[in-house]
């Protein structure tokens, strides 16, 4: 069943960055934009006081989150082998850092069709709503990706992109962080060619 679609609130709101590391960058279409995209939006969390986790899957082999994303402020840096985020590591962050668990987490990185999927079905069965940054996802297939993207939406998930996250933290012009914000906004975010693929009750095909 889908969840409720609702704003987004800072204070209530997880973002999760799920492997983006260095090794990957061979085999990943559009890896370079993607990373443009996140890097926007993990600095729009940043100034919005939104708590980050970031996992990195087997470090050890693949190495650490790719240097030009600023994930200094993370509350949580770890390793893992599982390919879902959500690890007992994960699970202690959270729950320390909402008492409880987040309203809602903010999901992006890859690969969409395995660590992001199976992240964002076990926080789904947490009964917290899920967002997907589409256009800071990666597969090693484009394919697969669209793919994933298309099941997480029929699982529940809403799949979105990091501006409209961004603007919906904002919410208001008046937002005193609104001055940083436009500064990141301002350049548009880089196209990751993706595609929807249609359903029942679509007529043809759209973007997302």
């Amino acid at each position: 069943m889908a969840l409720r679609r609702c704003h987004l609130n800072p204070k209530k709101t997880l973002f999760l960055l799920c492997d983006i590391q260095e090794k990957f960058r061979p085999a990943m279409p559009l890896f370079d934009n993607m990373v443009k995209n996140a890097d926007k939006l993990t600095k729009a969390g940043k100034a919005l006081d939104v708590p980050l986790i970031v996992t990195e899957h087997y470090p050890e082999k693949l190495g650490k989150t790719v240097e030009q994303l600023d994930i200094s402020h993370a509350k949580l840096v770890s390793g893992k082998t599982y390919f879902s985020m959500f690890t007992p590591e994960v699970k202690a962050a959270i729950k320390e850092l909402f008492n409880d668990k987040p309203e809602d987490v903010v999901l992006y990185g890859l690969e969409s069709h395995i660590c992001v999927e199976q992240t964002a079905i076990d926080f789904l069965q947490q009964n917290i709503n899920v967002y997907i940054v589409a256009d800071c996802c990666s597969s090693r297939l484009n394919q697969d990706r669209d793919l994933a993207l298309d099941r997480l939406r029929q699982a529940g998930c809403v799949i979105t992109t990091s501006e409209s996250v961004i603007f919906d933290l904002v919410r208001d012009k008046n937002n005193p962080k609104f001055d940083a914000i436009r500064k990141l906004v301002s350049p548009p975010s880089v196209d990751m060619k993706l595609t929807r693929q249609p359903s029942d009750s679509d007529v043809g095909s759209s973007k997302l």
